[in-house]
């Protein structure tokens, strides 16, 4: 969703295509249903608490923040707050309020959502998606 939002928000044209017959539905169970949407750290220490070589992510997340995650809620009318481990929720405790902001901002920005829809194959010409079959009946959605 938020690559959806973000590309959406670049003034491309976005199709997010999504199994389940909703969106989010991951969502709404992590934290135990109150949504753990995100840490409170600085982008460094941040990527220093990443398992593994969290390094390879640095340059994804200088371009999309923790803080810009925070501010996208905020606008949308959903305020968060900080717990130990500088981990941050809504302040609701409730997922379906994250999930709710984000569907409002895909919305605001007309992103052309497809549930009950899976992706069988990815066409590529060149290095480069040239077309997306759907579905067993191999449905196409062009570039």
């Amino acid at each position: 969703m938020m690559s959806a939002i973000s590309a959406s928000s670049n003034g491309d044209k976005v199709i997010l295509i999504e199994k389940n017959n909703i969106l989010g539905k991951k969502l709404l169970i992590t934290g135990k249903g109150r949504c753990n949407i995100t840490s409170s750290l600085d982008i460094n220490e941040f990527i220093n608490n990443i398992p593994g070589n969290g390094k390879f992510l640095f340059s994804c997340f200088q371009n999309f923040t923790n803080k810009d995650i925070i501010n996208m809620l905020r606008n949308n009318g959903l305020e968060v707050k900080n717990e130990r481990g500088n981990r941050v929720f809504p302040l609701s405790d409730k997922s379906q309020d994250v999930l709710n902001c984000f569907l409002l901002e895909l919305r605001k920005l007309n992103v052309n959502i497809r549930n009950n829809t899976e992706v069988v194959e990815i066409g590529t010409k060149n290095g480069e998606v040239t077309c997306v079959y759907l579905d067993t009946r191999r449905n196409f959605a062009s570039k």
